[in-house]
């Protein structure tokens, strides 16, 4: 019996690319039908568009057997929209990439062949960025690179979603149902036999990026919240440091007040001294609040998403009977 890969493509407001991306894609599972008795079933994604993303799916469901579509209820993000292309894909292996052609469907093949070697998990490494500012590849490049040191599980540098994976750890990712969702890290905690397949990621075909800087904050603050408690250690730490050097400094102060006196009231040096400690309570208080919100978010056990309609593909239903 032949194989069966899922590629799951979360789109979001991708009307101007997403014609041209299907056509690439189609012609990646032509040659892997052909060359390596692949069928393929592509799953795009809906994330709630407000174009007429979800009208060139439908056509594309009618056109071509070999894709599935996913309208979400309401945009509820790119992770829950990818769990939902995850939860959906009925393949032995499955490849998750985006629609804006920055990662090249063409490298699909390189990825299974990979996967043909042994590999659980083939990621892709972003070699070269096209498209990107300096001072959005240097804060990417600075993130995974803390996040690496800090966190309790190894996350690849310069690698995004684009990956290719194998049936068993897809069914690993889908038991994680954790509601704040950094996917890169939960793709690296799964583990299984992982490769990196270098690559240079081209510039956005057409559209503009979904993402600007501060949802590029957020999601950077929700990976070091979800894969690491560093920074409580660190308020733990600063805390400690600063309580030490002021009791150090109450003794220095008592003792110059008994020996010389106090003349001269130090009201500057009390107004800074309660100032640095003030700002810094309220940071970490910050820092608490943020991982409590996220406790109080899991405890609710809300569905990531809610699907409004789902089309699937015949090679994917041939597939079940």
């Amino acid at each position: 019996m032949s194989t069966l890969l899922s590629i799951i493509v979360p789109a979001y407001n991708e009307e101007e690319v997403l014609e041209e991306f299907h056509r690439r894609t189609a012609a990646v599972a032509e040659q892997l039908q052909a060359n390596e008795d692949i069928r393929t079933e592509i799953l795009y994604v809906n994330d709630g568009s407000k174009d007429g993303t979800y009208a060139i799916m439908q056509r594309l469901c009618e056109e071509d057997e070999r894709v599935s579509a996913i309208n979400l209820s309401r945009n509820f993000g790119k992770e829950p929209a990818m769990t939902a292309g995850f939860d959906h894909a009925k393949g032995d292996i499955v490849v998750i990439i985006d629609a804006d052609l920055q990662d090249q469907p063409e490298l699909i093949v390189d990825m299974v062949k990979h996967w043909r070697e042994g590999y659980d998990v083939v990621y892709a490494q972003r070699a070269e960025r096209d498209g990107e500012t300096f001072f959005k590849k240097a804060t990417a490049s600075w993130f995974y690179r803390i996040i690496q040191r800090i966190s309790r599980v190894e996350i690849p540098k310069d690698t995004g979603d684009f990956r290719l994976m194998s049936r068993r750890a897809v069914d690993a990712l889908n038991e994680l149902r954790e509601q704040h969702r950094f996917m890169k890290g939960l793709f690296a905690y799964v583990g299984y036999p992982q490769k990196a397949l270098v690559y240079h990621r081209d510039a956005r075909a057409a559209g503009e990026t979904k993402f600007n800087y501060w949802k590029l904050w957020n999601f950077a603050l929700e990976g070091i919240t979800s894969f690491t408690i560093a920074p409580l250690k660190i308020a733990s730490y600063l805390g400690g440091s600063i309580a030490f050097f002021a009791f150090i400094y109450a003794l220095f102060v008592v003792a110059k007040t008994i020996i010389w006196g106090e003349p001269v009231q130090g009201y500057p040096s009390l107004m800074v001294a309660i100032l640095f400690i003030g700002g810094v309570q309220l940071l970490f208080i910050g820092i608490l609040g943020e991982y409590l919100g996220r406790v109080y978010n899991e405890s609710k056990q809300r569905p990531l998403y809610y699907v409004e309609q789902y089309h699937q593909a015949k090679t994917a239903r041939n597939k079940e009977e």
